[in-house]
C-alpha cells in the first residue's frame, strides 16, 4: 500500500507537471566521457533514479564553452555533436514519470588553465585561492560570447528532449560571480550596482525566452549567501528572486556557500532532525517574496522533515543530492513506507574522479 503524503502530489513549473515534491539535485557525476559526451553508465544512472520515482532530475552542471569546463569528466553542453549522446539520457529517463533538466553553468575561475586549456575568465581579476588561479576579468566580447553560449545550451537541451534547464548561479561559478560584490569589482555596466551585476544572466533569460518556446521552463539554482565578507548576502538574493520572476523564471533552487569560503553546499557530518535543511530558512524567505516554486535543500534526510518543509510552505518542492547516490529507489522507498529516511551518513566520500557511488556501501 502507498504512503499518502503531500511529498507525492504534483506540482507545477511553468505549465509543466512534477509527479512528485522530490528533485535530485544537480550533482557532477564524473561518467561523462573526455569530450562531454554522454556515456553509457550516465544513461543508466538517469534512468536507475527514473525507475526510483524521482519526481525531478536534474543533471549535474553541463559546461557551455570549453573555457567553462570546471573538471574532468563533466558533461558538455557545448557542441550540436552533444545532442545526440544527451538525447539517449532522456530517452531513458522518459521511461517513467520522471522530468528531467539540463543544469548548464560556465566555471568561471573555479578551474585550472590544466582543466580548461585557457586562463580561467571572471567578472574581475580576483584571485582564487582554492584553484589557485588569477582569472582574467572578461571582456566585453567575452561577456557576450557567454551569453550566447548560455543561449545555445539552452537550444541544445530543447534539441535533445530535456523538460527544461537549471542556470548555475550558486557556488562561485561564473554566473555566481558577477552577482557578488566580492567577485566582481568591476565599475562598467555589468559591475557596481545590483541590476548591473545582473545583467548577464538578465541577457542570457531574455535570449533563452527569446529564441526557444515561451513555455520551456527555465529554473536557476541561486546563491542565498556566499558565506564570505563583502560576498552576495540573504537581503540581496531575495531582490535577485525577485528580479528573476518578473524576467520568467520558472522556479528558483535555494542554495549557498563556495570553494573558497572554506563552506560550500555540501556539509560534511549527519545533522539532528530540527538542522536538517541548513539553506531551507532562506529558500523560506525567498519563498515569501515571490509566487513561483521554491525548492528547499541542506542535508535533508528524514522523511517527516520533508513533510514538514511543505506543509509548512517553507519550500515547494525538496531537493536531495548524495542520498540519491546512496540509493536512487529512494523516493519508491518512502512511497511503500518501506524506510523513514535516508541511509546516507553525509561523509562526502561519494565525489570522485572513477564516478560517483557511495562509499559506505562498499565497505
Amino acid at each position: 500500500m502507498k504512503i499518502k503524503s503531500v511529498l507525492f502530489t504534483p506540482v507545477q513549473i511553468g505549465k509543466l507537471e512534477i509527479p512528485n515534491r522530490f528533485v535530485r539535485s544537480a550533482t557532477h557525476d564524473f561518467m561523462a566521457a573526455r569530450d562531454g559526451s554522454a556515456t553509457e553508465r550516465q544513461i543508466a544512472l538517469f534512468e536507475n533514479l527514473a525507475r526510483g520515482e524521482t519526481g525531478l532530475i536534474i543533471t549535474g552542471h553541463a559546461y557551455i564553452s570549453p573555457e567553462g569546463i570546471a573538471s574532468p569528466y563533466q558533461t558538455g553542453a557545448h557542441n550540436d555533436d552533444l545532442v545526440d549522446g544527451l538525447s539517449r539520457i532522456t530517452n531513458a529517463v522518459h521511461k517513467h514519470p520522471a522530468r528531467i533538466f539540463l543544469q548548464l553553468s560556465h566555471a568561471g575561475r573555479q578551474t585550472t588553465p590544466k582543466i580548461c586549456g585557457c586562463t580561467p575568465l571572471a567578472p574581475s581579476a580576483v584571485y582564487e585561492s582554492t584553484f589557485k588561479v588569477m582569472p582574467k576579468a572578461m571582456s566585453q566580447e567575452d561577456i557576450s560570447k557567454v551569453i550566447d553560449d548560455f543561449i545555445q545550451g539552452s537550444r541544445r537541451a530543447k534539441q535533445a528532449d530535456f523538460d527544461g534547464v537549471q542556470l548555475h548561479i550558486a557556488h562561485g561559478y561564473l554566473l555566481s560571480s558577477f552577482i557578488s560584490l566580492y567577485t566582481n569589482r568591476r565599475t562598467d555596466e555589468w559591475g557596481g550596482s545590483l541590476s548591473n551585476r545582473f545583467r548577464i544572466i538578465a541577457k542570457i533569460i531574455e535570449g533563452i525566452k527569446g529564441s526557444l518556446e515561451k513555455d520551456f521552463p527555465l529554473i536557476v539554482k541561486l546563491n542565498s549567501t556566499d558565506f564570505l565578507p563583502d560576498g552576495l548576502i540573504l537581503e540581496e538574493s531575495i531582490e535577485i528572486a525577485q528580479i528573476l520572476e518578473e524576467k520568467g523564471v520558472d522556479g528558483i533552487e535555494v542554495s549557498g556557500g563556495m570553494a573558497e569560503a572554506g563552506k560550500g553546499s555540501v556539509w560534511k557530518g549527519l545533522l539532528e532532525e530540527d538542522k536538517e535543511g541548513y539553506f531551507v530558512d532562506n529558500a523560506s524567505k525567498i519563498k515569501g517574496a515571490v509566487s513561483i516554486p521554491v525548492f528547499g535543500l541542506g542535508g535533508i534526510r528524514t522523511f517527516s522533515v520533508m513533510e514538514r518543509i511543505i506543509n509548512e510552505g517553507k519550500a515547494d518542492l525538496v531537493s536531495m543530492s548524495r542520498p540519491f547516490i546512496r540509493d536512487p529507489s529512494l523516493v519508491q522507498k518512502f512511497h511503500s513506507g518501506e524506510i523513514q529516511e535516508s541511509e546516507c551518513i553525509s561523509c562526502n566520500r561519494c565525489f570522485n574522479l572513477r564516478g560517483i557511488s557511495c562509499a559506505d556501501l562498499k565497505k
